[in-house]
Order: C-alpha cells, then structure tokens, then sequence
C-alpha cells in the first residue's frame, strides 16, 4: 500500500471516529439536559419545601421524620449528579449506533441481532460501526438484495460480527476502494481477522480479540 493511500485510510479512519463520537456527545449531552431540567428540578423544589415545613415544624417526631426525608432526597440529588457525571466517560453505545446505522439504511430489510453483554472497547466499538456503514454501503452498490443480515457475538476472548445478504454481487472487486481497505486497517490494528466473500451475496466475517 502507498504511504498516500495509506495517509488517504488514516485520514477516513479519523473523520468517521470523530463523526461518531460527536454524535454520542450530543445524545450525552441532551440526556445530561434532560435529567438536570426535569428530576434535578423536581428534586431541588422538593428540598426546598421539606425544608420551609421544618422551619415551621414544632413537632419533634414530624422533624425527625421530615429530616429523613431530606436526606433520602438528598441522597438522590447526589446520584442523579453522578449519573450525569457518568454521561460524560468515554463509552459508547455500540447497540445505539449500529440500531441508528441500520434504521437509516432504507435499500432493504436488515435483520440485526446484538447479543453482546460485556462491551467492546471504544476503538473495537468505533471499528464494528464502521465495517457495517461500509458494508451496507458496499451491498448498495454491488448486490441485488432484497435483505441483510447483520450477526453481533460475544466469545469467552473476542467478539464477532458477521454481515451477510441474499443478493448477486456484480461489478466488485476487493482490491480496489479506500473503504475496504479502511476495513482491512482497523481490523489489522486491532490485531483481529476479516474475511470477505462474494460467492454467496456479499459476506463479511470480522473477529476482534477481547482487550
């Protein structure tokens, strides 16, 4: 591979990951919103008002019970601003994008099963949503399908992904475009495997080791 299409690769790498990652700090951002506008509300007025009534409480067992209540509240006003703290790690909801990714897609029906429970890392996350945009992609252009299956498996020490469809390819040639060889560098990184066959419709097999 030439050092200028090898640059060309990394450059595409780079902008699809930085696309990606806008966009879940934009889903982070707004859930963030959301939690502090409506529950960090409600709960701080709640704080307020309990705190009015013990002003003004001359009972001591009221007091002791409405001092209870305020600090259950108190606890969760300190949990909702940890999970909004949390919003802002570096996970990625693999499951998400992939379901966004396939939902866009409008050529055919797209079958997807996910049955992953321990998430991939970031860069393994950011490379199974790339392979499946140029995948479908790639399905658009040289397979008469009318449907895609998309197949997303955990394994004891690396995760699978397995992308297949009913159509004929024509006019493909694996040797050519920066997207398949895009494919091919993540994997490689990643010290994973790919495998791509056309003899029935166009079949994608990427298995990456667990880190």
């Amino acid at each position: 591979m030439s050092l200028k299409l090898e640059q060309q690769n990394q450059d595409l790498i780079e902008k699809q990951d930085h696309e990606v990652h806008i966009a879940t700090l934009n889903e982070r951002n707004r859930i963030a919103r959301e939690i502090h506008d409506h529950v960090g509300h409600q709960l701080s007025s709640s704080l307020l008002q309990i705190g009015a009534l013990m002003a003004t409480c001359k009972d001591q067992d009221q007091l002791i019970r409405l001092e209870g209540l305020k600090n259950t509240l108190s606890l969760g006003m300190n949990n909702i601003r940890d999970s909004i703290h949390n919003l802002y790690d570096h996970a990625i909801d693999l499951d998400a994008q992939l379901t966004e990714v396939i939902d866009n897609f409008a050529f055919c029906k797209v079958i997807y099963h996910n049955t992953i429970i321990e998430p991939p890392k970031q860069k393994q996350s950011y490379a199974f949503i790339s392979i499946v945009k140029e995948a479908l992609s790639n399905i658009i252009k040289h397979a008469q399908a009318t449907e895609v299956t998309i197949l997303l498996r955990e394994h004891p020490s690396m995760y699978q992904l397995i992308i297949h469809d009913n159509g004929t390819v024509v006019d493909y040639n694996p040797d050519h475009g920066i997207g398949l060889k895009n494919m091919a560098q993540r994997v490689e990184i990643l010290k994973g495997h790919l495998q791509i066959r056309t003899l029935n419709g166009f079949e994608v097999f990427v298995s990456l080791p667990k880190i």
